[in-house]
């Protein structure tokens, strides 16, 4: 019996060694910037705009990418991680053909493990694409925030999260740079000529923020754009509303389904060795970390 036992836990041992070894690595910043990689993401923050299609090509290659369709003001797409490398932004209007020539387009350089946001900014009549860098990393203990002024009915508003100002007097289509604040849950309030609005945002230690000032209907609306997690330096952010259409994304790693299969032919080889009939608890498969 005690042989038997020890060739199972053996069997279990060789197989998660096979598993681990046969797993990519954790997409942290190291792995990332060694693999050359960037991200971007792609944003309509043009109100009088109508809604529109966008495609990233890399410098050389007429073949896009990456292509949103049907883009509304508003809208934030997830970041994308892609080759550090040039590339070309190119925007459409919704439907146009793919081959038609862009209403806009620009060039952005993605730098290994840095990041980017490519937005539509300003009125129709003065429409721009504005390459934006991201930060990923904040000092110990603290929380970064920046803010984009996208309403066009308030031409200019001021921010604050309590009495902590965010920005004062911003103009439309324009950005802040990132403040440091301390972590905890803020009311913050975007006031402009006419209207003003409120937002309860979790600012964590270690996050990254950026609070975008849109036009709703007759008010203003803050959304929330969740950069980078606490304790994690590559991109999780994306979108509260999300994109309408289709967008090439990287396949995500196996590593945690091997881990969870690892773990749970392990606890088989340990419950039978222990004679325990308990019942395990639901393994989740979850993004692989990403250390600072």
């Amino acid at each position: 019996m005690i042989k038997t036992k020890s060739a199972i836990l053996s069997g279990a041992a060789a197989v998660i060694l096979g598993l681990l070894a046969m797993s990519p690595p954790a997409a942290s910043a190291a792995s990332a910037g060694s693999q050359s990689v960037g991200w971007i993401q792609l944003a309509h923050l043009s109100p009088n705009t109508p809604a529109v299609d966008v495609y990233l090509y890399s410098f050389g290659d007429p073949t896009a990418q990456i292509v949103l369709k049907h883009v509304s003001y508003g809208t934030v797409s997830p970041f994308e991680q892609v080759a550090a490398g040039d590339y070309t932004v190119a925007m459409r209007l919704a439907g146009a053909a793919a081959t038609s020539k862009p209403v806009l387009s620009t060039a952005v350089d993605i730098s290994a493990g840095d990041a980017y946001t490519v937005a539509g900014m300003g009125p129709a009549s003065g429409l721009r694409l504005q390459v934006i860098a991201d930060q990923l990393t904040t000092p110990p203990g603290k929380a970064l925030v920046r803010i984009i002024q996208a309403s066009m009915q308030q031409d200019e508003v001021t921010v604050s999260a309590g009495s902590t100002p965010l920005a004062t007097d911003l103009k439309f289509a324009n950005v802040t740079s990132y403040s440091t604040v301390s972590p905890g849950t803020w009311t913050v309030t975007a006031a402009g000529n006419s209207e003003s609005a409120t937002a309860s945002v979790t600012l964590a230690a270690g996050s990254v923020h950026t609070l975008v000032v849109l036009d709703d209907p007759g008010k203003l609306f803050i959304d929330d754009l969740l950069e980078a997690a606490a304790s994690q330096s590559a991109p999780i952010g994306s979108a509260q509303t999300g994109f309408g259409g289709t967008a090439a994304r990287p396949a995500a790693s196996p590593r945690p389904w091997l881990v969870a299969g690892a773990g749970g032919l392990l606890a088989i080889a340990c419950g039978m060795v222990l004679l325990s009939r308990r019942r395990r608890p639901a393994l989740h498969a979850r993004r692989p970390a990403r250390s600072a």
